[in-house]
């Protein structure tokens, strides 16, 4: 019977393949995409048409980018976007748009005499035995985060802060100490979260504990 001979060992794999001369050369890495946001409406500039500030937007555009206002909104761009439209179809587009802007800047103008309007009130309240909290009411129309200016009170003054209904039923913000004076600074300084507030908004109520009443 035939000895069976030794298998001879195969020649160990190569750490690394040497390259292939004729391989083609890898591909370049594709660098990301930057996409430009119009600081109006925050559409990209191809989707301004659809807000409601068309006529800002154009001009932000035009200035910060004219290579994008040409490409979107020359003449030759708009006579090859509505070329396939009627004259009255132009026409009712141009109305329709003009008629969205006039809506949308007075409704943006009556937010804002609302806001203007707006009170915000910090209130010193008495309580038993010479111990005082403060609240502080109407930081929401000034699109102040609530629970953020609470946050940035308790540490402010190392002491308890937080959201709570007042009496009508409506969002205040409780701290503990009599912070009243240090709060209307922090909103004068716009300090923190407490910004875009003007100070004549701001009033300063004190509010005694009863007599008799514990």
């Amino acid at each position: 019977m035939a000895k069976k001979g030794k298998t001879p060992a195969q020649d160990p794999a190569p750490e690394q393949a040497a390259a292939d001369p004729d391989a083609p050369p890898p591909p370049e890495p594709v660098p990301p995409v930057s996409v430009i946001y119009c600081a109006v409406c925050t559409y990209p500039p191809e989707y301004c048409e659809f807000g409601a500030s068309l006529t800002r937007c154009k001009e932000w555009l035009k200035e910060e980018h004219s290579d994008l206002f040409d490409k979107y909104y020359s003449e030759e761009a708009l006579q090859t976007k509505v070329g396939t439209l009627s004259l009255e179809a132009q026409q009712k587009l141009e109305k329709d748009m003009a008629k969205k802007e006039v809506k949308a800047e007075a409704k943006a103008e009556a937010a804002l005499k609302k806001k203007m309007a707006s009170q915000i009130i910090i209130k010193r309240i008495e309580r038993t035995k010479r111990k005082h909290i403060t609240s502080v009411f109407g930081l929401e129309a000034f699109d102040i985060d609530l629970k953020k200016a609470a946050k940035q009170f308790a540490s402010k003054f190392a002491t308890g802060a937080s959201v709570s209904k007042n009496p009508q039923g409506l969002d205040e913000i409780v701290v503990s100490g009599d912070v009243s004076d240090e709060i209307l600074e922090m909103i004068e300084n716009e300090v923190g979260v407490l910004k875009g507030i003007p100070a004549d908004n701001v009033e300063l109520v004190e509010e005694k504990k009863k007599k008799g009443g514990e």
